[in-house]
């Protein structure tokens, strides 16, 4: 019999592992810490025990404000952590949005101009990267910003009972955070508009 002459078999591509510790360095287990953070601040929430939220609540600003700090620092920045740090963020604010809505401490129409502001934030990126087939930089301005400062005063407010206390003061910070969160979710729409009309001028002509 003639020996069969079986094909010369591709070679098998290794891929590299990075180590755990380039995954899981200092900024990410924060940004991490941040994520596990959130089951127990709403089971404070949920047992009204608003002191302790306001702790746990706390304590995951802190490290939103570590991490970051401790990347630039350490030259420790990573993919994982650009993904995860604004994911984080937009979980724990939402969560608490969520639930102290749920709970009668904050009206259920600033609920929804907050989650309306990021769903359209969040279409519009997909929608635009898919158009374009690049990945946008996501750069937060300074209206965004302010509209996070203002969004954890509030749900800060909320804890603590200002409304209870200061009740004037209390709708002065409330309507000034949604003004805040209207006006840069229509500014991010623009930044939007303005990187897709520099990428695909066509879609704009008549």
């Amino acid at each position: 019999m003639t020996p069969r002459h079986e094909p010369p078999r591709a070679p098998t591509l290794r891929v590299a592992r990075p180590p755990i510790r380039e995954l899981l360095n200092l900024p990410n287990l924060l940004t991490l810490l941040r994520l596990f953070l959130i089951p127990v601040f709403l089971g404070f929430v949920g047992r009204h025990e608003y002191t302790e939220a306001l702790y746990v609540f706390v304590a995951a600003a802190l490290t939103d404000s570590l991490d970051g700090t401790v990347a630039r620092w350490f030259h420790a920045k990573t993919e994982l952590g650009a993904f995860l740090d604004p994911l984080a963020d937009k979980l724990m604010l939402l969560s608490a949005f969520v639930a102290l809505t749920f709970e009668h401490e904050m009206e259920i129409w600033v609920l929804g101009v907050v989650i309306i502001r990021d769903v359209v934030i969040v279409v519009g990126y997909f929608m635009i990267s898919f158009v374009t087939g690049e990945r946008i930089p996501v750069r937060p301005s300074y209206l965004g910003k302010a509209s996070t400062f203002f969004q954890l005063a509030c749900i800060v407010g909320a804890l603590v009972q200002l409304e209870s206390i200061y009740q004037q003061q209390w709708y002065a910070l409330l309507y000034t955070m949604v003004a805040f969160t209207a006006v840069s979710g229509m500014h991010y729409v623009y930044r939007g508009l303005v990187w897709l009309f520099y990428r695909e001028p066509q879609l704009f002509e008549q």
